[in-house]
């Protein structure tokens, strides 16, 4: 482990988040707003860690990044800058505390969306601009960002790639990875252009239409509103807003297929079809389960339903409707889908459609070796066979996903928690989803939450977006003997 080089390389990403801090400086002055001064002072703060960390502890460029350099890199970094993205909310005066403000920021960068924010439209635009940002900036993520921009990080950059980009088998576009974080980078920015247009066209004003897609296509939920997007009460805005939770759900790669003319890439991915599938039985489950009994058409159930279904596999985390006013069917079906999650290769978080995928066609193996015992059969994925360490992989994913689900609740309800809002606050933070059930629910948020636990579900929500491995890892012994 060279820490020398570790701790130069999260200088670096320092001085890039102190830079980023001018977006909201500018939003800041043009709104002549108090957020000014604190973000000032934050890039000031930030930068100057920054430059102090790559200056001392600079050393000669390297042409390999080891694998556990570049997990170290991925889980250090994005919990220092979680600490930096904290300081203009902290110094804003928003929050009474640092670990409220650590708890958004981190909530913001992991796309979460838990807040703990009580009065949003009494928030200053500059600071609501920057809670957006994190979220777009976390959503393809800030590494991948660094590799695709700063050069000197593109040596060995498929170990930070592979460290942090949510997917059991990162995909390479390109054979730079360089190129690979620059083309979803491109995507992704074009997605979130065309998402602020369509909602400018159905009226929604410029500042809200940006702060609104920065939190849709990362799959993120923050809004500028109390109510979230059921303050527009809009058909409009729900529709758009799906179709974009949608996309953001789907693995970035088949989106550049698409764009390069493969226009049944989406139908020949097996993961984007069961993705799909999932949605639409889901969505018909809990439409008809509200109908007659909530609603009394069809079409309002239909709106209502889909969206909220969408929001959450997705783990967007935005809300239309108080679900814990629907029947207990649909309360269910909702509490599951927090644990669903979206495709690989997107920038929606939870267990991820692949993983259950295969997970079920090794299931059926089982009972399938069961019937004949003789027969020789493989998993396979688009006709192709899965290999004996990928399935290892998901399967200890899997199991250390629920197992850390578990512990998360029984220490939250250790603190006084109830077990409503133990289960479903841990539940939707490791799948970086924003609300639960009780305490946490649609149309309340974290506050209520004590600060030891405010501290446990923001590592929850580290876990879920870096794909467990990557900070569970820094836990183990081995790791850090050579």
């Amino acid at each position: 482990m060279r820490w020398r080089y570790i701790i130069n390389i999260i200088g670096v990403l320092s001085m890039f988040m102190g830079l980023v801090m001018i977006f909201p400086l500018f939003v800041g002055l043009y709104y002549h707003d108090q957020s000014v001064v604190p973000i000032l002072k934050s890039m000031g703060i930030t930068m100057a860690v920054g430059v102090l960390l790559y200056a001392c502890f600079r050393t000669p460029e390297t042409e390999y990044i080891s694998q556990r350099e570049g997990m170290a890199i991925v889980a250090i970094g994005w919990t220092v800058i979680g600490l930096f993205s904290a300081l203009p909310f902290y110094l804003g005066g928003i929050f009474p505390t640092f670990v409220d403000s650590f708890f958004e920021s981190v909530s913001g960068f992991t796309t979460t969306g838990a807040s703990v924010l009580t009065d949003i439209e009494g928030t200053s635009e500059g600071l609501l601009f920057w809670r957006s940002l994190i979220q777009w900036l976390g959503g393809m993520g800030i590494i991948v960002l660094s590799v695709a921009i700063l050069p000197f990080l593109g040596v060995g950059g498929m170990q930070l790639y592979k460290a942090e980009v949510p997917s059991p088998v990162p995909d390479k576009l390109k054979p730079r990875i360089r190129d690979t974080a620059k083309i979803l980078w491109k995507v992704y920015a074009v997605f979130s252009l065309v998402e602020i247009l369509l909602l400018m066209a159905g009226g929604m004003n410029l500042f809200d239409a940006v702060c609104h897609a920065f939190t849709t296509m990362p799959t993120g939920g923050f809004s500028t509103k109390n109510a979230s997007l059921a303050h527009y009460d809009s058909a409009y805005f729900d529709i758009v807003v799906i179709v974009f939770m949608l996309l953001a759900g789907i693995n970035f790669s088949l989106h550049y297929q698409m764009l390069k003319g493969k226009t049944l890439a989406f139908w020949q991915d097996s993961e984007c079809r069961f993705f799909l599938a999932v949605i639409i039985l889901l969505t018909l489950a809990v439409s008809f389960n509200l109908y007659g009994s909530v609603y009394e058409k069809i079409g309002p159930a239909l709106r209502y339903g889909s969206f909220q279904v969408v929001s959450i596999v997705t783990t967007t985390g935005f809300a239309t409707a108080d679900y814990e006013m629907w029947p207990p069917m649909a309360q269910v079906i909702i509490f599951f889908c927090m644990f669903l999650g979206a495709s690989a290769g997107s920038t929606g978080g939870g267990m991820k459609c692949i993983r259950l995928l295969l997970c079920f066609k090794f299931c059926y193996k089982e009972l399938f070796s069961l019937i004949h015992p003789r027969s020789v059969t493989h998993i396979k994925i688009g006709g192709k066979p899965v290999s004996d360490e990928i399935m290892r992989s998901i399967l200890g994913f899997l199991a250390l996903y629920i197992g850390l689900f578990v512990l998360g609740s029984v220490l939250l309800s250790g603190m006084g928690v109830d077990f409503v809002t133990s289960l479903t606050a841990v539940a939707s933070c490791i799948g970086n989803i924003g609300p639960g059930f009780g305490l946490v629910g649609p149309v309340k948020n974290y506050a209520e939450i004590p600060e030891l636990g405010k501290w446990l579900l923001a590592w929850c929500m580290l876990l879920g977006r870096l794909e467990v491995y990557t900070m569970i890892i820094l836990l183990v012994p081995e790791f850090w003997k050579k």
